[in-house]
């Protein structure tokens, strides 16, 4: 990726404000820091999710399962028509990505089809009424997670998406959050001189979902890391892996988790059972940085 600072950040805005977004909108952020890096020639194709119309550029819509195949038309065209300077870009929901899309996208990784994949990842389905998805953590309260006499919210951990894409042998596989701006911005101007698959997943609190006052997006997102619960990484060719944050010592999970009314209900023995499979994460993802190695 590449180092940059906040002055080198480009001013130029590629996003419609406020567009479709609600106040404090995680993935309306993740599509204005993008597509500043991005620029104008791109293709963006979406599939439904929230916000939906966010950006002043071409763009195509479909279902949900056809994402992966609809870009890879979008990206052979450009290169049939001769424009390869033209990027084919999906900036895509974590449903259309982690569950539903995900065979499709599986299939173009496969065949590392010239696509650059953004997940707009909200850890949940939130345009249609907050349902869980694969991308949703342990413990987590959505409408179909609830929480009461049978359940304590989502009863397993969220999918490692990006190690599986990984796994895939694809050019370029990252980690990113809203609330690291200049990491972002960086990984996606590197994404964007590479061919090939490029999947870029992006932590979007979503105050709506998570339940939390929308002026603490930034501050939730910024936790988020420091505790540990969504690490900053990228993996190389499949097989270099590089943490691209690496705090002197995590902050305590029970931070992150008491600001957000989806983790509410969580008992002392679910935070500590939560700050164990977090310690024990960031130990694994230590040694990998130490070796630098991504262990297909």
């Amino acid at each position: 990726m590449e180092r940059l600072t906040i002055k080198d950040i480009p001013l130029e805005e590629y996003t419609i404000t406020p567009g479709s977004a609600c106040q404090g909108c995680g993935p309306a952020l993740a599509a204005r820091l993008v597509f500043k890096a991005l620029g104008n020639k791109v293709i963006r194709h979406g599939v439904p999710s929230c916000p939906d119309s966010v950006t002043r550029t071409p763009h195509t819509f479909s279902v949900f399962e056809s994402a992966g195949a609809a870009l890879t038309g979008i990206s052979r065209a450009l290169k049939v028509l001769g424009r390869e300077d033209v990027l084919a870009v999906g900036f895509i929901g974590d449903g259309g990505t982690y569950d539903i899309g995900f065979q499709a996208l599986s299939a173009a990784a496969e065949r590392n089809e010239d696509i650059l994949w953004f997940c707009k990842n909200n850890e949940a389905y939130m345009n249609t009424g907050i349902q869980r998805s694969s991308a949703t953590p342990l413990y987590a309260w959505t409408t179909t997670t609830q929480v009461g006499p049978r359940g304590r919210g989502k009863e397993t951990p969220r999918k490692n998406l990006p190690f599986i894409i990984a796994a895939h042998h694809v050019p370029y596989v990252a980690t990113a959050s809203i609330a690291f701006p200049t990491d972002l911005i960086g990984k996606v101007l590197h994404a964007k001189r590479l061919r090939g698959f490029r999947f870029i997943d992006i932590l979007c609190p979503c105050p709506t979902g998570w339940r939390f006052d929308p002026s603490r997006t930034i501050e939730v997102a910024r936790l988020a890391v420091q505790t540990g619960m969504w690490a900053l990484y990228e993996i190389i060719d499949g097989r270099e892996f590089r943490l691209t944050y690496k705090p002197k010592k995590l902050k305590p999970v029970e931070e992150y988790l008491r600001l957000q009314g989806r983790f509410r209900h969580l008992t002392d023995r679910e935070i500590e059972e939560i700050q164990r499979m977090v310690n024990e994460n960031w130990e694994r993802l230590l040694k990998l940085d130490e070796m630098g190695e991504f262990p297909l």
